[in-house]
């Protein structure tokens, strides 16, 4: 069944993956309004299973404790970054997931390499963790905006020809690094049209409750329209690799881009394949010395044990008196089951 549910999902989110080493276009290559011929009353359930299958990984990620995800979200304003984390993640443990905003940066952060307030953000072992906007802002607003590239006093030789290529170079250098030790890297640009942007600004303004939502700076932001456009056409084509590929998600209709969002976090997941560790000879030997004694204390004409009682064939595994698929340790088909009949 995971390898179905894998093959499922790698076709969905095929068409939005930027092949590494190809030249993007933004405009030509990529619809903001694709939705796969999908409908919306179809996608409500397609994103209610993704985010069951993020909740069901999750936890054995973080049971593991071998791994780590960074998934960086990347957009112009009115994209849909906060609603897709908020919707997405909404069926995990909050104690498993971390999400780091990134704003204007401070002094203190000015006085360091544009990469240390982001490695201060990176997720540990075990857990994911969401950049709203992320080090990629380093080659799209600092691009659009070269005063900001002034205000991180660089050395001369540091801003001279090339920046831009050097640091692409060392993004994917670092996200190399954070790959080889076990940290996967999952980026998402959310590709919204310039109409949708406009609407999405307008309800905003409309509506009293989106007020807060709103500031005049997005709309002057917008007048460098087709600026952020070859700049997000440009990192792209650089910084899609094969450790650390983009995927961009059509995001003018926000239950799609929440359900490819879903689809490419869980592919990832599904990619590590993350178990619960076994604890050991000695470590079952106390926990089913401890199971005798709370047996002991069960009230009169209750059960023992309540749980062994409804699932007896989880709870001999369980005793090693069965023996699981596989030998001393189930195999992927013999988790599921288990969890089918737990």
């Amino acid at each position: 069944m995971a390898d179905e549910r894998a093959g499922r999902i790698a076709e969905f989110i095929g068409p939005l993956r930027v092949k590494p080493g190809s030249k993007v276009d933004l405009g030509r290559d990529f619809d903001p309004r694709y939705k796969a011929g999908l409908k919306k009353r179809e996608g409500a359930e397609l994103l209610r299973t993704g985010v069951s299958l993020l909740a069901e990984y999750q936890q054995r990620l973080a049971a593991q404790s071998t791994y780590g995800v960074l998934l960086c979200l990347q957009a112009l304003d009115a994209g849909g970054k906060d609603g897709t984390i908020r919707h997405v993640m909404s069926g995990v443990n909050p104690q498993g997931v971390r999400v780091s905003s990134f704003k204007v940066p401070s002094a203190e952060e000015l006085d360091h390499d544009y990469l240390w307030r982001y490695a201060h953000r990176l997720p540990a072992r075990g857990e994911i963790a969401i950049f709203n906007r992320s080090h990629y802002e380093e080659v799209l607003v600092v691009r659009v905006h070269p005063e900001n590239l002034v205000r991180q006093q660089l050395p001369d030789p540091a801003r001279g020809p090339g920046v831009w290529d050097r640091r692409y170079q060392e993004i994917n250098n670092w996200e190399r690094y954070l790959t080889d030790n076990g940290f996967k890297v999952v980026k998402i640009f959310l590709n919204l049209s310039k109409e949708e942007q406009r609407l999405r600004f307008m309800k905003r303004i409309d509506l009293p409750e989106k007020n807060w939502k709103f500031s005049a700076a997005d709309v002057r932001e917008r007048r460098w329209w087709d600026d952020y456009q070859q700049a997000f056409s440009e990192m792209l084509s650089a910084t899609s690799t094969t450790w650390a590929p983009w995927y961009v998600v059509p995001a003018d209709r926000k239950w799609f881009a929440r359900i490819c969002a879903a689809a490419v976090l869980g592919h990832t997941l599904m990619d590590i394949d993350p178990q619960y560790p076994d604890v050991g000879e000695q470590a079952r030997n106390d926990l089913l010395a401890a199971k005798r004694e709370l047996e002991q204390e069960a009230p009169a004409g209750a059960p023992a044990d309540p749980y062994a009682a409804r699932h007896p064939a989880t709870a001999r595994a369980a005793e090693g008196k069965d023996t699981p698929t596989g030998g001393g340790r189930a195999s992927g088909a013999g988790r599921q089951e288990k969890r089918k009949r737990g």
